[in-house]
C-alpha cells in the first residue's frame, strides 16, 4: 500500500534524523536546538530538491512547450505551489488517507451521477483531500479508490475499479458513473474502459494524465512507469483498440513538469482537451483553476 510504503519512508527519515542528532549532541558541538533547526531544515530540503529536480528535468525536456514556465514570478508560483503540495500530500494526506473517513455515499439527489476519483502513480485516496469536499459541496456525491499495488501493470487496475463502479452504483442507485482521474488514474480508467466498455459511465475526466507518455516515466519504478513512456507499445495498444464516453475531458496544465499538454491531448482518442496555466502536477490537487474547468466539464452535457 502507498500509505504504508510513505509511513516506512518517514518513519526511516526520522530516524535516520534522531540518531545523527544523537551523534552530534554526543560530541558537545551542537546544541538540541540546533539538532533541531537540521533535522527540520534536512526534512524540507529534501523535498524542495525533489520538486526543484523534476522542474531542471522538465526544462531539458525537448518536447516542452516554449511557454514552460514564463518568467521569474510564474516560476515562483508553480514551484511553490508543487512544494506545498508535496508536503501535503507526502507527509500528510496520501500516508494518514484513513483519517479521511470512507467516502460518503447515498441515493444522489440533484446531481443523479455520482462521481468515481483515481489517484495517479504511487498515490491513493488521500490525494482527493481537497478536491473531494469540494466536489461534495457543489453537490455531487463522490466515491474514491486506491490503486493496488503501487507499482503493478495499469491492465491489472481495470479489477479493483471495475469492482468499485459496482459498490458506488449499487450504493447510490445510480446507473452510471463518472470517472475522474488524475495523472495514472486516468490512463487506469481508461484501461477499464478498454476491457468492460462505458455501458456504467456516463463521462472520463482526466487531470494531467500521460495520455501520450511523459519524458519521467523512464525513471519510475514498476510495470506501470514502463507503460507510462513516450511512444509505449502499451499506449500505442490503448489508443488503438478502446472507445470513450461522449463528452469525455482531458484537463491539462502548461506548467505541469510531469506531463505538458501535448502529452496530455485525448483528442485522438475522441475527448476534448482543455489547457490551464499557473499551476503543477501536483498542485492540481490543490487548484481552484483545475476545479472550475473539472466542474466545467462535469456539468457539460
Amino acid at each position: 500500500m502507498a500509505a504504508r510504503q510513505f509511513r516506512i519512508l518517514l518513519l526511516l527519515e526520522f530516524l535516520i534524523y534522531g540518531l545523527t542528532g544523537n551523534v552530534l549532541l554526543g560530541r558537545g558541538s551542537w546544541s538540541a536546538e540546533q539538532v533541531t533547526w537540521l533535522a527540520l531544515a534536512s526534512f524540507l530540503g529534501l523535498r524542495l530538491g525533489v520538486v526543484l529536480l523534476v522542474h531542471g528535468l522538465a526544462r531539458l525536456d525537448a518536447a516542452r512547450p516554449k511557454d514552460y514556465p514564463s518568467g521569474a514570478l510564474a516560476t515562483l508560483h508553480v514551484l511553490a505551489g508543487e512544494y506545498i503540495a508535496l508536503l501535503l500530500l507526502f507527509v500528510v494526506a496520501i500516508p494518514f488517507e484513513g483519517v479521511f473517513g470512507p467516502d460518503r455515499l447515498g441515493h444522489c439527489g440533484a446531481r443523479r451521477v455520482p462521481l468515481l476519483l483515481i489517484h495517479g502513480y504511487q498515490c491513493n485516496r488521500g490525494f482527493w483531500f481537497w478536491l473531494r469536499p469540494k466536489l461534495e459541496e457543489a453537490g455531487w456525491t463522490v466515491a474514491t479508490h486506491s490503486l493496488e499495488p503501487v507499482y503493478a501493470d495499469i491492465d491489472s487496475y481495470a479489477v479493483g475499479i471495475a469492482r468499485r463502479i459496482d459498490e458506488v452504483l449499487a450504493a447510490t442507485g445510480a446507473p452510471q458513473l463518472v470517472l475522474i482521474g488524475h495523472s495514472m488514474g486516468g490512463l487506469a480508467c481508461r484501461a477499464y474502459l478498454r476491457r468492460h466498455g462505458a455501458r456504467k459511465v456516463a463521462k472520463l475526466v482526466t487531470l494531467g494524465s500521460p495520455h501520450q507518455g511523459s519524458g519521467l516515466a523512464r525513471f519510475g519504478l514498476g510495470a506501470n512507469a514502463r507503460q507510462m513512456r513516450i511512444g509505449s507499445p502499451w499506449l500505442a495498444d490503448l489508443a488503438s483498440l478502446e472507445t470513450l464516453p461522449p463528452g469525455s475531458v482531458s484537463i491539462s496544465s502548461h506548467h505541469d513538469s510531469y506531463v505538458h499538454p501535448d502529452l496530455s491531448r485525448l483528442a485522438p482518442a475522441g475527448g476534448k482537451d482543455v489547457v490551464v496555466s499557473g499551476v503543477g502536477h501536483l498542485g492540481q490537487a490543490l487548484s481552484s483553476a483545475v476545479l472550475g474547468k473539472l466542474q466545467e466539464a462535469l456539468d457539460a452535457p
